[in-house]
């Protein structure tokens, strides 16, 4: 799970490792709505260019590329939102996540600093898969 910043360039690194959040991310979804926040997976959309990337990983259909709806774009504070919320738990229960439980930090951290930097700009965000 990555973050798509709207635009080109947004004059900033938006890289963020999200393997271990994608890996989690039922746990992630089962917290977020006992915290009451939207779960990271709510601000998933898709464009030409990531749906061609699932495809070509072997992850999508074709025939789906070519009903693709627009991509949806979303405020940064909602994502930060989520993020902070999931963090605070996450650092006072580690153990939810067993083992991984730093790591998942230490994405969630990366996936704030992007949204605060994307916030900063006036862009939009959303998120994005990867398969590989």
């Amino acid at each position: 799970m990555y973050i798509v910043v709207e635009g080109e360039d947004p004059g900033f690194d938006i890289f963020v490792n999200g393997r271990s959040l994608a890996r989690h991310e039922d746990t992630l979804e089962r917290l977020a709505l006992r915290l009451g926040v939207r779960p990271l997976i709510e601000f998933f959309s898709a464009d030409e260019n990531s749906m061609s990337l699932l495809i070509e990983e072997g992850a999508g259909n074709l025939e789906l590329l070519r009903k693709l709806p627009p991509p949806q774009w979303y405020a940064p504070g909602d994502g930060l939102a989520t993020v902070r919320a999931l963090l605070e738990a996450l650092v006072e229960e580690p153990q939810l996540l067993g083992t991984d439980g730093e790591i998942v930090v230490g994405e969630l951290r990366e996936y704030a600093s992007v949204l605060e930097m994307t916030a900063e700009r006036g862009l939009r965000w959303h998120v994005a898969v990867s398969w590989r």
